[in-house]
């Protein structure tokens, strides 16, 4: 483990303690509350990785790589934002999915650009948000979004 995941797990611990010392009977509360909503949880969690080692099993890494690695890195980071924007799953799941691809030999831009308008930009949950928020709020939000996603894929290029 790094230090990083070492600190998070004592920080855990110390508020877990601190909640336990706090209010025994709520902390125990919340917990039993937590596992039954990550019970109900856990058949949609092991399908949606299910899909996600189908897929990675029937895209060979060679081809992941001819066209997240090795091909225009622009024409690839705009269409992996699209194919982002319309996608639907969570960003639990995305993590290891965009891992995974990562592994197979795809560049850093195109998978950041997918991440982050996956998590950005909600082409599938658009009506929705025109009804809650209006037309011109859902507009703004989702094109600035994109934009930024873009731009978060390039910056984070040149850094790694």
């Amino acid at each position: 483990m790094d230090i990083f995941t070492i600190c998070l797990w004592i920080i855990t611990l110390i508020w877990f303690i601190g909640s336990i010392i706090k209010d025994k009977k709520k902390t125990f509360g919340s917990i039993k509350m937590s596992s039954g909503m990550m019970r109900n949880m856990i058949g949609e969690i092991v399908g949606i990785l299910f899909l996600i080692g189908l897929i990675i099993t029937f895209i060979p890494p060679e081809t992941i790589k001819q066209y997240l690695g090795q091909s225009n890195v622009v024409l690839s980071t705009i269409v992996s934002a699209f194919v982002g924007s319309i996608t639907l799953i969570p960003a639990f799941v995305a993590f290891p999915l965009v891992g995974s691809l990562v592994k197979a030999g795809a560049s850093i831009v195109p998978i950041v650009a997918f991440l982050t308008t996956l998590t950005m930009v909600g082409f599938v949950t658009f009506p929705l948000e025109k009804r809650e928020f209006g037309m011109k709020f859902a507009l703004v939000r989702n094109s600035l979004s994109f934009g930024f996603a873009i731009i978060i894929a390039l910056i984070m290029g040149v850094i790694i």
